[in-house]
């Protein structure tokens, strides 16, 4: 699935600075769209940055329902992950993008906007706090159901590990501080 556009043609080249070329690089696990499980026929691009890698996949605006793509980390400890959704961003995108995520808890479907600019790094979208088992038994999925209104781009899923509470720590962790001179 090779670009459809040249190097170096982008549509927004303010956001090129945004681009993550080294997933490894970023805090937590993360997994790119080049290590994912991909279902239907998926068009690679580097035209709307940012994104992480080498690119990004988007669904064609065509195919909706029958495509997905299936990110499954190798989580290195059983926990709570944050899981983040990357994707460019414009008005050519899915309002009702679904995410399937499934954790050691069940599955849970979230909707994200993908025309919205993500808050974290203009790239990163939270989808919540989930509990994860070790290894590689939970797993992120993006799909192109329901999604007539724009196109669903699939990117990268990043797992950021949630520390666990002391169990003596204070549920108020705010102190008071002294009065300064």
């Amino acid at each position: 699935m090779p670009n459809t556009h040249a190097p170096g043609d982008v549509d927004r080249p303010e956001l090129v600075p945004f681009i993550v070329t080294n997933p490894a690089a970023l805090p937590g696990i993360v997994v790119d769209e080049t290590a994912a499980e991909l279902r239907g026929a998926w068009q690679y691009s580097t035209h709307t940055p940012p994104y992480v890698g080498l690119g990004y996949l988007h669904d064609q605006r065509a195919g909706k329902g029958t495509k997905s793509v299936t990110f499954t980390p190798n989580l290195p400890h059983a926990g709570l992950y944050e899981v983040r959704i990357a994707h460019c961003y414009n008005v050519r995108r899915a309002t009702n993008t679904p995410v399937t995520i499934h954790s050691a808890e069940g599955e849970t479907v979230v909707g994200i906007n993908q025309r919205t600019e993500p808050p974290h790094d203009r790239l990163w979208r939270p989808v919540g706090t989930f509990r994860f088992a070790a290894g590689r038994a939970g797993w992120v999925r993006i799909s192109n159901e329901g999604t007539a209104d724009g196109y669903v781009i699939a990117d990268a899923v990043q797992f950021l590990p949630v520390p666990a509470r002391s169990a003596n720590a204070s549920e108020d962790p705010v102190q008071p501080q002294a009065p300064r001179p």
